[in-house]
């Protein structure tokens, strides 16, 4: 088994609960930290629940790197509105994660692959960068060449996640379209997620 691998089956446990609500997860099995002392109980600081919260988000939207995520955090900041949603709705809307939104593919990390092999298109054009910023009214849809993949068929087939109101999925022509701005309130995660912790942690 990988180190990646291997980090991902334990990502839940260290992060206290089922990241992408799978039936193998391992923390359905052991609801506490891996490691020598992680069933034991202990209080957690202010610093030490915004970073729980980073950490979560950022491992659930396929462990994103440091410097990526805060980017993110410095663009909503930017932003009109609210900050926490601002930060949710720029990474709802990367290509990977509507790619995963569709069920395409049965993980986030296989979504980040799968744009990267080419096998997308954005209204018409082929785009292989999983970090893809859509916009309102974009289409990403798989192209024509790699309809017939096995773990495409089998993904949509079982449709293990709801598609959140802000996309609408056409499995027949094998397209997803962004419909409206994400909210936060719709975006189904398996966990609870505080985005306004991860804003707290980065205006210290």
């Amino acid at each position: 088994m990988t180190k990646r691998i291997n980090a991902k089956k334990k990502a839940s446990r260290k992060l206290g609960g089922s990241l992408w609500g799978q039936a193998k997860d391992p923390y359905l099995k052991r609801n506490y930290r891996p490691g020598q002392h992680g069933a034991a109980s202990k209080r957690t600081s202010d610093y030490g629940n915004q970073l729980r919260a980073k950490q979560r988000m950022k491992f659930y939207y396929g462990n994103i790197s440091e410097r990526q995520f805060y980017n993110i955090f410095l663009e909503a900041n930017k932003m009109k509105g609210d900050n926490s949603e601002n930060f949710v709705s720029l990474l709802e809307s990367r290509l990977d994660t509507v790619v995963y939104r569709a069920n395409f593919v049965p993980t986030v990390f296989a979504a980040r692959q799968f744009v990267n092999h080419k096998h997308v298109m954005v209204n018409g054009k082929a785009v292989n960068i999983p970090s893809y910023r859509l916009k309102v009214g974009d289409v990403v849809q798989v192209r024509d060449k790699s309809r017939k993949l096995a773990s495409l068929i089998e993904s949509l087939q079982k449709m293990e996640r709801d598609i959140p109101a802000y996309l609408s999925l056409d499995k027949d022509n094998f397209s997803i379209k962004l419909t409206a701005k994400p909210a936060f309130a719709e975006v189904p995660y398996a966990i609870e997620m505080q985005p306004h912790f991860i804003i707290e942690f980065y205006s210290r």
